[in-house]
């Protein structure tokens, strides 16, 4: 306990608990079991989305298709659902390799042709949104099969099945992240590119790991918000990405690559899951909401990076040749 306060995570938990304080005194709902499980639940599939981003993060790299993504894959889940007899464990295994497939074209194209992530995934964010509007022409997809729906009310130890999925998503990500080659070369990356090619990093098959398995989680988190809302919006994920690069970037990640954890990524996650949580307790209207909680990410972010650069200022640098 002594360690996790001595971290720099710590000082997002003390936010927590001041925002939590404050929420709770204003309305005593805020502190119960069965809020706090909602807000899990509704935020598992953000969360899962945040595992994939703080690698594409630490890299330096970003990725605004992950909405577009995740809408996709939502549309081409449900819609076999529908028309083919399908069972759960297909599903997950089609939602996971469709994801991937849609992540490893962004990773592709950065690592072939040297593009800057943003561009990249701006551009497949219009293919892919273009895509689903011209599958679904912005109608939802209802009457998913009644095993599904069942699906999505499963409790494991109390806990719902969606917030066993976000626990699995950040046990992965945090095995990759520390205890593989890959993690190590991930870290490298963001740190310094060169340097990491330098070592025997082989960044291009990095970076299409690192966007592959954006995708591959934003496939599982398309089938887990259907578990959820028990049918198909084409359009729920509109300023979804935002909400995802402000979790890990709220969790403690560098905004320029090199330093972030799945630890941080899950603090950044119950920070907004609470704010927005909070801000409906507090009867803020939706309009409301949306300005306080930009206006906390663009704090965030600008504040990270004046961090990072008086910080660069400060360091001695040596480069061997």
């Amino acid at each position: 306990m002594v360690g996790v306060l001595k971290r720099k995570e710590a000082n997002i938990l003390y936010i927590i608990v001041a925002i939590s304080i404050a929420i709770s005194i204003r309305n005593r709902a805020f502190l119960t079991w069965e809020n706090a499980l909602d807000l899990l639940k509704a935020n598992a599939v953000m969360g899962m989305v945040a595992m994939g981003m703080l690698m594409a993060i630490l890299t330096g790299g970003i990725d605004v298709s992950v909405g577009a993504v995740t809408a996709v894959v939502t549309v081409m889940t449900g819609r076999l659902m529908l028309s083919m007899n399908l069972n759960l464990s297909v599903v997950f295994v089609l939602a996971g390799v469709f994801g991937a497939l849609m992540g490893f074209i962004n990773g592709f194209c950065i690592a072939a042709f040297n593009l800057p992530p943003i561009v990249v995934t701006l551009g497949t964010v219009s293919v892919y949104n273009g895509l689903n509007l011209y599958c679904t022409n912005g109608t939802w997809i209802t009457n998913l099969p009644q095993w599904f729906q069942d699906f999505g009310d499963i409790t494991v130890l109390g806990l719902p099945i969606q917030v066993v999925f976000l626990a699995a998503a950040a046990l992965v990500t945090w095995f990759v992240l520390n205890h593989t080659v890959v993690g190590r070369g991930i870290y490298a990356m963001g740190g310094n590119l060169d340097a990491a090619r330098r070592t025997g990093f082989n960044v291009s098959r990095i970076t299409m790991f690192v966007y592959s398995y954006i995708g591959f989680m934003a496939g599982i988190a398309a089938v887990v918000h259907s578990s959820i809302v028990k049918m198909v919006d084409p359009n729920a994920f509109a300023g979804f990405d935002l909400q995802v690069i402000a979790v890990v970037v709220l969790g403690g990640a560098n905004a320029l690559g090199g330093e972030g954890s799945v630890f941080g990524t899950l603090l950044g996650l119950l920070m907004i899951g609470i704010i927005n949580n909070g801000l409906i307790l507090a009867w803020i209207p939706t309009y409301w909401q949306q300005v306080i909680v930009g206006i906390i990410i663009l704090s965030a972010v600008c504040f990270d990076v004046i961090r990072r650069r008086n910080t660069e200022r400060s360091m001695c640098k040596i480069d061997i040749a």
